[in-house]
């Protein structure tokens, strides 16, 4: 049996075997973007996974799947991922950002890091709710132009775009050849990572926004006993959202990642419990279980039927990402 105090290895286990593959993936890409543009003899497959950072042809995939029937045959695995994280969320928090998320896991080590030089901030509350509502502006942002604004033949019109076939090279390119404004951005972006914890899953990442909202509908609660709770205030201490654990008697806020590290920072025994909805005890081995299992379900039913690798023709694929340095947003 799983104890609780095994959670944080557990989950940095995780983070780090889906970093890796994500790591090996985008390489694997750069090999096939090479052999596209005639940069590299030997032909290397386009792994699907590096659609894992398209979330917004993630959304736009759902729409059109939810409006007409049609699963996105140009970038499937977008559309798998972006539904796996929402089924997570829905039953086990915020269980993506906190277990399998590569970017969660940055910033996790930079926390890490900058902990054991003393120098992790945490912004005083008149700038952290401000600062707090940031994502969900982004969210509302995309969420009105995608959700709202755009009909079933604006996003047929979306999906044919020569931007649309190449948005995965234009993302690589983000990275091979960033712009000075790209390099500032990054730059400013990693001070505050090391300077304020989990700066940008926090404050920036309208995904993580989007994953807290659908939590606030699941079943997964953490109840606190009031009775036995030392206040020694170890599991906000651990919390990568700083929550304010021990003056609640239900954790279910939008911010919950479902990581597991307050149950075990907790030094007493069932002060601290995983639960549905209050009413039935879970044990601990139910998130990082639950999280990977429903990712790779996904991932395995979404081979299996086919929805895995995009159907555009490599020849097609090859012509744009000649264009893709030069093509912009529709």
């Amino acid at each position: 049996m799983i104890k609780r105090q095994q959670l944080p290895r557990l989950r940095l286990i995780s983070q780090t075997g889906f970093a890796l593959f994500c790591l090996y993936s985008g390489w694997q890409f750069q090999q096939f973007y090479l052999w596209a543009m005639g940069q590299r003899a030997t032909f290397v497959p386009r792994p699907a996974a590096v659609e894992a950072f398209l979330p917004i042809s993630g959304l736009v995939g759902l729409k059109q799947l939810l409006i007409t029937g049609i699963f996105d045959p140009i970038h499937p695995a977008a559309l798998t991922i972006f539904m796996a994280a929402l089924i997570i969320a829905l039953l086990l928090r915020k269980g993506f950002c906190g277990w399998i998320c590569p970017v969660g896991f940055t910033s996790n080590l930079a926390e890490r890091l900058m902990r054991r030089l003393g120098i992790v901030w945490e912004l005083p509350p008149w700038l952290h709710y401000p600062f707090l509502s940031l994502k969900y502006l982004l969210l509302a942002f995309f969420f009105f132009i995608i959700v709202i604004k755009m009909d079933s033949a604006a996003l047929a019109a979306f999906n044919e775009t020569p931007y649309n076939l190449v948005v995965d090279a234009k993302m690589l390119l983000f990275f091979l050849e960033p712009s000075s404004t790209t390099l500032t951005t990054l730059a400013l972006l990693t001070l505050a990572t090391l300077l304020i914890r989990n700066f940008w899953c926090r404050y920036l990442c309208p995904h993580g926004a989007l994953l807290g909202l659908v939590a606030l509908f699941g079943p997964l609660w953490i109840w606190r006993d009031n009775s036995l709770c030392v206040k020694c205030g170890r599991c906000q201490e651990k919390c990568p959202a700083s929550l304010d654990v021990p003056e609640k008697k239900i954790i279910f806020s939008p911010e919950c990642l479902g990581c597991g590290e307050c149950l075990a920072a907790c030094p007493v025994d069932k002060c601290l419990q995983l639960t549905l909805w209050q009413r039935c005890v879970l044990p601990v081995i139910i998130l990082p279980l639950g999280v990977v299992g429903i990712f790779l379900l996904c991932y395995a039913v979404a081979v299996l039927t086919g929805h895995w690798q995009s159907q555009v023709p490599l020849s097609l694929l090859k012509e744009y990402y000649q264009q893709a340095a030069q093509l912009a947003h529709p």
